[in-house]
């Protein structure tokens, strides 16, 4: 990952936690019910988690209670506006985006010397069948303060009430109380540490819950989308629900989601866009082996893509160019279907969300569509980096260079 690092773009805004920071951070996993990192130093997200725990800890999703049960941690108002590199679901940005707008003051404020655990409460106990996840609604965000400070503020205006009743003042025990807790905790009478629970509501998502699922909800008809067989094969056998279950392997999902009006295709269009070429170079890319000249100068010359083109047998000539060549048959001909000639899996990439969704929806069905055929280098990054740097550390070194070049000349 080190030349991803070093082009930023691996992880590059995320925030060091050191000191007494890493001791809050340890009392709000502690009070979530989690153990203590051992480390001394580290760096979060905007939702609080750690690549470097996650590691530790042997566990990428170390910050869950169970599938159903996720939770954050904020230590600083530095958390507002960044990314989280490890989403449980695609709208967990939107909520941490949602606490800052309601409570950017007060987390201010607290973060000076707390810090706030974040339970996000979907009225959901635990998951017992795949298709559970459709009870996702309203995700009541709910706040806890380490070492319950806004109970300590509770207990220090007590103190001060007995304080001025009557004779009270010349109380040396209460004097003493009133003494220890403002030495440990401050003075708090003034400070508001009240979190009111932020409501936030879903519409649809993804959640990495049972291997992976998309719920589409706002179309047609419901339909969910499984990345794991056998949540798939659970989900099928269900009769409560009124929904339309694929896997997401399924042929049929494609023209289910192109019958719904939710992704389309021009061919015609899409052959004129630098989107194209991408999947192209990227899908020639799989199949230069042991080639004279670097596959990054491969790719990014217009004369050596052409070379070596014509080296490939003739079969990977025709994958490669199979959309070029079908609108070449069109001219001529209308006789062909475009199954005859373009490959199914470049066809598939060939297709984005329809131009009606809402932004948020597209955003949704790219990640849909890269994970169906990852072939654009640049949407994957930015839809799903997770599957990206996977990928990436199978990939000849210099096909890194072109994809990294290709990533930073388009950010």
């Amino acid at each position: 990952m080190k030349k991803l690092k070093a082009a930023n773009l691996y992880r590059s805004e995320l925030i060091r936690v050191s000191g007494k920071l890493v001791e809050r951070y340890n009392k709000c996993l502690k009070k979530l019910g989690f153990t203590e990192t051992k480390l001394t130093h580290f760096h979060i997200d905007g939702i609080g988690w750690s690549p470097e725990v996650a590691e530790e800890k042997a566990n990428g999703n170390y910050l869950c209670n169970g599938e159903s049960n996720p939770h954050g941690i904020i230590i600083s108002p530095l958390q507002n506006k960044k990314p989280v590199y490890m989403p449980y679901h695609t709208f967990d940005r939107a909520m941490m985006l949602e606490v800052f707008k309601v409570h950017g003051e007060k987390i201010n404020d607290i973060t000076r010397d707390s810090a706030i655990c974040i339970d996000f409460d979907q009225s959901i106990d635990a998951f017992y069948e795949p298709l559970d996840v459709l009870k996702y609604h309203i995700v009541s965000i709910k706040f806890h303060l380490i070492d319950n400070l806004d109970h300590i503020r509770e207990q220090q205006l007590k103190l001060i009430s007995t304080f001025k009743i009557g004779n009270n003042f010349i109380d040396e025990d209460l004097h003493n109380e009133l003494l220890k807790s403002a030495n440990k905790y401050g003075d708090l009478r003034e400070r508001d540490l009240n979190l009111s629970v932020v409501n936030f509501v879903t519409d649809s998502f993804y959640t990495k819950s049972f291997g992976g699922v998309y719920v589409l909800r706002d179309f047609i008809t419901p339909i969910v989308v499984f990345e794991d067989m056998k949540w798939y094969k659970e989900a099928i056998k269900d009769t409560l629900h009124e929904v339309t279950v694929f896997h997401v392997s399924q042929p049929e999902l494609m023209e289910k989601l192109r019958d719904h009006i939710i992704i389309a295709y021009d061919l015609e269009d899409i052959v004129k866009t630098k989107r194209y070429e991408r999947i192209k170079k990227f899908e020639f890319a799989r199949y230069l082996k042991d080639t004279q000249h670097p596959i990054r100068d491969i790719l990014s010359d217009p004369l050596l893509f052409k070379s070596y083109l014509n080296k490939v047998d003739i079969d990977t000539r025709k994958k490669v160019m199979s959309v070029e060549r079908y609108l070449e048959k069109l001219e001529t001909s209308n006789q062909y279907k475009i199954s005859d000639i373009v490959d199914d899996d470049l066809f598939e990439a060939m297709h984005e969300p329809h131009s009606s969704l809402h932004p948020k929806h597209q955003d949704l069905i790219w990640k849909l569509l890269v994970n169906i055929s990852p072939k654009d280098v640049l949407f994957l990054y930015w839809y799903d980096k997770e599957e990206f740097y996977k990928q990436y550390i199978t990939w000849d070194d210099s096909l890194k260079d072109w994809v990294i070049e290709t990533i930073s000349n388009n950010i």
